[in-house]
């Protein structure tokens, strides 16, 4: 693995609690204020604790001017993709080109089939999925939709509002047959630290480059993001330690394993102020060397 020489680009995760918002939305002007380009929020509808997806990016998009707006990712078998083009075009339009969508295939089953959605196994959810960015790119590009499918067929649907810019398409992606989904079709990769550490990046990393070529794209299109987590301290780990130590290791992963834009996950003002001001300048100035050399 090597550096992509994608674009850096840093933003943020925070919990949608409803006893959360006030943190939330000051987080927000923090990261809108100190140059941060991502929020992003998880979709999980049945969790009692959290606001809805939507709703919250379309109120953090009305408060903010230039951070952009992502599902991380969107519940897919609970939000049918005609609407769920629909909403993202809107807030697209409404916030002046600022929406991403990551686009999960379904987890955390018992909460869907408990929500009304349905109950799908793997090779179900990877190809309702691979339907639904179908439906979803023809809604973006207008007129009339006619697509025929096994989850999603769609007839006689007169699409619009388009977009304001064309909208990336995130796939959150584990196993072989989503990676080989995100090579083909998708505009990044989005994993977690939690779930795909480092060492198994470039392992998984490899299935999107392969499937990208099999299908004729160039793997440094995709995009590279990384959910991340850690604490600022003395710690010798990944991400345990002083700001210097965290851009060291972001300036790695960059370098070594193609990963390029970083969402910290955080309900810390300060700390997310801390990333924002030490770490991010210095992830960029250490890749910008290390690219140049």
């Amino acid at each position: 693995m090597t550096d992509y020489g994608q674009p850096l680009r840093f933003g943020f995760f925070p919990s949608p609690r409803a006893d959360n918002l006030d943190n939330l939305l000051r987080m927000v002007e923090i990261a809108e204020d100190r140059g941060l380009d991502l929020v992003s929020i998880q979709d999980h509808p049945y969790q009692k604790r959290f606001l809805d997806t939507w709703t919250l990016l379309s109120v953090v998009g009305a408060r903010s001017s230039s951070i952009c707006l992502s599902p991380n990712v969107a519940n897919l078998p609970l939000r049918p993709p005609v609407m769920l083009a629909k909403a993202a075009a809107s807030l697209d339009v409404i916030t002046g080109g600022r929406v991403e969508l990551g686009l999960g295939a379904g987890a955390f089953w018992d909460g869907v089939v408990a929500a009304g959605g349905p109950r799908r196994s793997p090779g179900e959810a990877v190809r309702a999925l691979t339907e639904a960015i179908a439906v979803m790119r023809a809604f973006w590009s207008g007129g009339t939709v006619d697509l025929d499918g096994e989850f999603y067929p769609v007839h006689g649907l007169h699409a619009g509002p388009p977009p304001a810019h064309r909208i990336p398409i995130w796939l959150g992606a584990l196993g072989p047959r989503m990676l080989r989904l995100t090579g083909e079709l998708a505009d990044a990769w989005v994993p977690s630290l939690q779930f795909v550490p480092p060492e198994k990046v470039a392992e998984k990393s490899a299935v999107i480059d392969d499937a990208a070529e099999a299908a004729g794209r160039d793997p440094g299109d995709i995009a590279r993001i990384y959910n991340i987590d850690g604490n600022f301290g003395t710690g010798g780990g990944l991400l345990e330690g002083s700001p210097a130590q965290w851009a060291e290791q972001l300036t790695d992963l960059t370098v070594t394993l193609g990963m390029s834009t970083y969402i910290l996950a955080t309900d810390d003002p300060d700390d997310l102020a801390r990333f924002a001001d030490e770490v991010v300048p210095a992830v960029r100035e250490l890749v910008a060397a290390e690219r140049q050399g």
